[in-house]
């Protein structure tokens, strides 16, 4: 389930990478911490170094930030003053014990046969009526990066078909952007938003 190239690449380049990058766009961060209620608890899925985990906190949200990779976890503790847990994506087991899960550019790495497994454990995770937001680099199936990263690339439809795979979403929408990652290449960009049905 884990590629150990991409987790190797974190590993070697967390502190240039945390460096190197950019929170989420705040209007989008914005746009899903609006929709919850003031202290909700959040799961943040690979928090890199702690931007967004950041904010929430600065706003009142309880939040659960993880990441797969020690050397990113150590890179967010040191930004948020507090334990980063170190979690793989396909470790998360809790039921329904979060009101919102956040997983900003980071289940682009998930294997793509693998991907509605994640989902199915995020849906679980949820309480009814949760809200989930993922951006995905949108492409037209899996590969490696310059880097040697691995990413699924998914397009619209696969992108559906794992989604409904994984539970019973309200609400479910992707908005395509384009944006630049680390390795400075502009691609196309997916960003889903999902409710749990209540």
């Amino acid at each position: 389930m884990r590629d150990d190239d991409t987790l190797r690449f974190y590993a070697e380049h967390a502190a240039a990478y945390v460096a190197g990058t950019r929170s989420a766009p705040a209007v989008r961060l914005a746009g899903f911490l609006a929709w919850l209620a003031p202290g909700a608890a959040i799961l943040e899925l690979g928090c890199g170094g702690g931007v967004d985990a950041a904010e929430m906190l600065r706003l009142g949200f309880e939040v659960d930030a993880t990441d797969g990779s020690p050397a990113m976890a150590a890179q967010a503790s040191a930004r948020l003053g507090r334990a980063v847990r170190v979690m793989a994506f396909d470790a998360l087991d809790a039921e329904a014990a979060y009101d919102a899960v956040w997983a900003n550019a980071c289940l682009l790495h998930v294997p793509t046969a693998g991907l509605p497994g994640v989902l199915a454990r995020i849906h679980r995770a949820l309480k009814p009526g949760g809200k989930f937001n993922a951006g995905y680099k949108a492409g037209n199936g899996e590969g490696r990066d310059a880097l040697g990263r691995y990413y699924n690339f998914p397009d619209r439809e696969a992108l559906a078909a794992a989604y409904a795979q994984a539970g019973s979403w309200a609400d479910l929408s992707m908005e395509e952007t384009r944006g630049k990652g680390y390795d400075g290449v502009e691609t196309p960009w997916l960003h889903v938003d999902a409710r749990k049905s209540a």
